[in-house]
């Protein structure tokens, strides 16, 4: 059976290619997935699938039917192909036998399987359309130098980049609304990158913000929060509110953010002698205060004051085996349990069994230290 679809001919280094529309229903008649696995690296054309990666990208397209994006696929072609034009410029129809029909994906394998698994559950996705750039296949050294190529300058964006870009999260929206009515934050948070440079006048990152966000609104039901409104100045939602009411308060008893938010301090200054700023800190403070405000409801804002009590200096011995290991300020699970820990010991808060032992270890590592 005749398969065809729309496409463009094109060249690059080179080498011709096609550039087709194919529907979504195709991708898993046209596409299969060979395992790797039983081959050695080198004999390998494409890396393994990671199974893990599919139900987490097929839920992206189940729940953004209305605005899900991908890039092309690209991949290869081992079978006889008919390109047929249609006026000029490149354009036609490119035909292949589909009991014929073989490719190797160079890159796009997990779109390609994601789409299959999202297909089974909504098959009117099938008729939605997405690219494909099919070259000829060559051989192996080409298939592993395309993949090389396709990948090798790929680079992430920065989570707080991709906070401030997705307009679907409505945390992100309740972060950005919080960062803009709390002063000491407004103009002091670098959204782009995902930690401070050291010379940075910015004192905290986007990122950091938000994960204290997380932490803050834990108990909190997050699921009726609406996504970014279409105005900046909109107002925030309550849940925001509740949580520009909580920063504002901490802020109060953070001189040091103070100090750099009015000009009395350079932000260098203070990431080079304390921890204050530090996302392990805010993510403390925004996990404390969830437990603060859950335990005493009515009067969590006053609880706040004892934060100045803790001497939030890095030369504090205290902080040695809790967040500071070896004259460096750490941000891994144990350093973040033990500082949220320390934070509510610091409060008054009860601790869990798994918190205290934390911070008995600390304590066995600053009395060994004074010991030798």
């Amino acid at each position: 059976m005749k398969v065809s679809f729309p496409a463009m001919k094109g060249a690059i280094g080179q080498r011709e290619y096609y550039s087709c529309m194919m529907k979504m229903s195709v991708v898993p008649k046209m596409f299969t997935f060979r395992d790797w696995a039983e081959f050695t690296p080198e004999e390998r054309e494409q890396r393994i699938l990671n199974e893990k990666r599919i139900p987490h990208m097929a839920k992206y397209i189940l729940d953004n039917e209305e605005g899900y994006l991908f890039s092309s696929i690209t991949a290869s072609y081992k079978c006889d192909v008919n390109f047929k034009p249609i006026g000029g410029d490149g354009l036609g129809m490119l035909e292949m036998d589909f009991q014929d029909a073989e490719f190797v994906i160079n890159d796009g394998q997990h779109r390609c399987a994601a789409i299959a698994k999202a297909i089974k559950e909504n098959p009117q996705l099938g008729d939605e359309t997405l690219s494909v750039l099919l070259f000829p296949y060559e051989n192996r050294d080409r298939m592993q130098q395309m993949f090389s190529d396709l990948n090798r300058y790929g680079q992430n964006t920065s989570k707080s980049l991709n906070i401030l870009y997705d307009k679907r999260d409505p945390m992100s929206r309740l972060t950005l609304d919080t960062i803009r009515l709390v002063d000491v934050f407004d103009g002091m948070v670098d959204r782009d990158a995902i930690s401070i440079g050291i010379r940075s006048p910015k004192l905290f990152s986007l990122s950091s913000i938000y994960e204290a966000n997380n932490e803050l609104l834990k108990f909190r039901d997050i699921a009726g929060l609406s996504a970014n409104d279409d105005e900046d100045n909109a107002p925030p939602s309550e849940l925001a509110a509740l949580s520009v009411t909580f920063w504002k308060a901490v802020a109060d008893y953070m001189p040091s953010w103070r100090a750099v938010r009015d000009g009395g301090m350079k932000a260098m200054e203070l990431r080079q002698e304390s921890i204050a700023s530090h996302a392990t800190i805010l993510r403390a403070i925004g996990s404390a205060g969830a437990e603060l405000m859950k335990e005493y409801p009515n009067d969590w804002s006053q609880r706040l004051e004892k934060l100045t009590d803790i001497d939030w200096r890095k030369s504090n011995p205290e902080w040695e085996g809790v967040v500071v290991v070896a004259g460096s300020v750490a941000s891994n699970r144990q350093a973040r349990q033990a500082t949220k820990a320390y934070v509510k010991r610091k409060l008054g808060l009860p601790l869990s069994d798994a918190e205290a032992k934390s911070l008995t270890t600390a304590d066995d590592l600053i009395a060994s230290k004074a010991v030798a």
